[in-house]
């Protein structure tokens, strides 16, 4: 860890975020709302998909079950990497760069390749959390806060296909 956060100090806080947005989704909506981002990206596809074909929308169940538009999910995803941003320059690590110094000594200085790679990476991302019925946040945060036994199950599968990709792609580094 350079200057940044203690990482012990952000998991508690992300924990505090938790009960925080339970207690207060409970309060507005009669019901608790736990945190996870998947949703978010299919809220803000059905409101582009909106503008395109309004009829389509109303048409498709899987909008009507998920709803359309911005939400607070929306905006907790807008303000991760604006918090990440605000961290990074109080803490005088920002730089702006195309191309990650660790992806460039594993795969070259492409940005193109980077962008390929992230897009794809990023769609199965996302198509996974969909069919696991949420994102690793969502099921690593709120499912196994309340000791949800498909979240052990999803958040082990995470990590048993994680570690091995992530070897797989960037081998182990010797410190």
């Amino acid at each position: 860890m350079r200057n940044g956060w203690s990482p012990y100090l952000g998991g508690a806080l992300t924990g505090l975020l938790l009960v925080a947005s339970v207690l207060v989704t409970y309060q507005l909506f009669g019901h608790p709302r736990y945190l996870g981002t998947s949703t978010a990206y299919v809220r803000v596809s059905g409101m582009i998909e909106k503008a395109v074909s309004p009829q389509r929308v109303a048409e498709n169940e899987y909008y009507r079950k998920e709803g359309t538009g911005i939400d607070w999910k929306v905006m907790l995803v807008l303000g991760v990497p604006l918090g990440a941003l605000l961290a990074a320059l109080r803490n005088g690590e920002f730089r702006l760069r195309w191309v990650p110094e660790r992806w460039t000594r594993c795969f070259g200085n492409s940005p193109l390749v980077r962008a390929v790679g992230a897009f794809i990476g990023g769609f199965l991302i996302i198509y996974g959390a969909r069919l696991a019925g949420g994102c690793p946040s969502g099921h690593g945060l709120s499912g196994m806060s309340q000791l949800a036994v498909s979240a052990f199950f999803v958040v082990t599968g995470f990590f048993a296909g994680g570690i091995p990709l992530a070897l797989i792609l960037y081998g182990r580094e010797r410190r």
